[in-house]
């Protein structure tokens, strides 16, 4: 039987040889594939003054956004339960005629715009105006499912996809909630609901030895959605995956109206192998995992609609390099969302899927805000929100 040390070193042998022949080395830092823990980031000091930026310039002049230097001063965070179910274990909720929208707005490169107000924003459901009946911004700690791809594939995916797995635990705070999975035939439980970073650092270090090589994405997201949305509050799936399903029992279509039923869950999504990709394609290489050829562009496609449909966001790096940046951005975009809340004019519960639209504008004038930085210039942004909901009623 082969000790840890030696698969550990079999495996980065491995990994070496994939660069060299890949021709990616320069973009790779061979680095042993156990975590390597940093010291944690100190937080903002509570009497550090407040950033100066926000707010009309007049009445209804442009808003201007902070530096992304600067740090924004978060609300009290809201405290998340002591003791939060196990995945195999859960309270089921009942459904109330309030819709809550969490909505990220951003700029092109990713920063968070702060202090914008109920009065800037405008709903749509179906295309009749809501009434916002409640309005809040957060920054509270998180609850997330990690779901790791991890089968039987080639070198370079695995290699991505615990690297992204670490930068995504770097990310955590002390009072997040974090289950950690993988999946490849069947998903498989590694830890569940954990506040310790070190119980998820220990469940991605048994991420060594991959079995099937069928990875079957779709059931595992299925389950995953099962589990979490059975828990109250808001909840995150990330999702670490080269976004390819082998033979799922469910469909492609059976997934997204289960994505579209979903309650307060979002999913961001991050893409593996993407160097590995764009090698073979510039060669013209054919490559082949399980039954077919893997078509990358639909598993593309796929990804970037499940984080569309539940108000995320997917991501696509290239190099190694780029994951922790991608993570911070994601955790940036998950702390920091502005939450409306309205009464729906058309209260039926009648399982019918609702169409949803958010916009930003400015109070007086009711046309899109105009944003400018520091230095006057005007500055493009990003409404993230969930494309809509299924109006039904809960089992209890």
């Amino acid at each position: 039987m082969h000790t840890t040390s030696e698969v550990a070193a079999s495996l980065r042998r491995a990994a070496f040889r994939w660069a060299l022949i890949l021709g990616i080395a320069a973009g790779l830092s061979l680095v042993p594939l156990c975590a390597q823990q940093s010291a944690p980031t100190p937080s903002p000091s509570d009497n550090q003054a407040i950033p100066e930026a926000g707010g009309p310039q007049g009445d209804t002049g442009p808003y201007t956004i902070p530096s992304r230097k600067q740090e924004i001063p978060p609300p009290e965070p809201v405290r998340p339960p002591k003791n939060p179910p196990e995945l195999g274990n859960y309270s089921i909720s009942k459904d109330v005629s309030l819709v809550t929208v969490p909505v990220m707005v951003t700029t092109s490169n990713g920063q968070f715009i702060p202090h914008l107000t109920e009065d800037n924003f405008r709903v749509w459901e179906d295309g009749v105006p809501q009434k916002i009946s409640a309005f809040n911004l957060t920054q509270a700690p998180i609850t997330a499912v990690l779901l790791v791809e991890f089968a039987n594939i080639p070198t370079p995916f695995l290699y991505d996809t615990l690297n992204a797995s670490y930068s995504f635990a770097q990310t955590l705070k002390p009072q997040d909630w974090v289950a950690v999975m993988y999946y490849d035939l069947r998903p498989h439980i590694l830890t569940d609901f954990t506040q310790d970073k070190r119980q998820v650092i220990n469940a991605l270090n048994e991420l060594r030895l991959p079995g099937f090589r069928e990875t079957n994405l779709f059931d595992a997201l299925n389950e995953t959605i099962d589990r979490a949305e059975r828990i109250d509050g808001r909840k995150y799936i990330v999702l670490i995956s080269t976004g390819r399903d082998s033979f799922s029992r469910i469909t492609y279509d059976q997934i997204l109206k289960r994505i579209k039923d979903t309650k307060d869950i979002t999913i961001f999504a991050m893409s593996t192998g993407r160097a590995f990709r764009e090698y073979l394609e510039a060669r013209n290489t054919g490559f082949e995992m399980g039954p077919a050829n893997m078509d990358f562009l639909q598993a593309d496609n796929e990804m970037n609609t499940f984080a569309r449909l539940t108000g995320g966001r997917a991501y696509f790096p290239r190099f190694e390099a780029e994951f922790p940046e991608d993570f911070q951005d994601m955790a940036q975009s998950i702390r920091n969302q502005y939450v409306l809340a309205y009464h729906p004019t058309n209260p039926k519960l009648d399982g019918s899927y609702r169409k949803l639209k958010v916009e930003v504008v400015d109070p007086e004038s009711g046309e899109a805000l105009k944003l400018r930085d520091k230095k006057g210039k005007n500055v493009k942004y990003t409404i993230i929100a969930r494309e809509g909901y299924t109006a039904k009623h809960q089992v209890e």
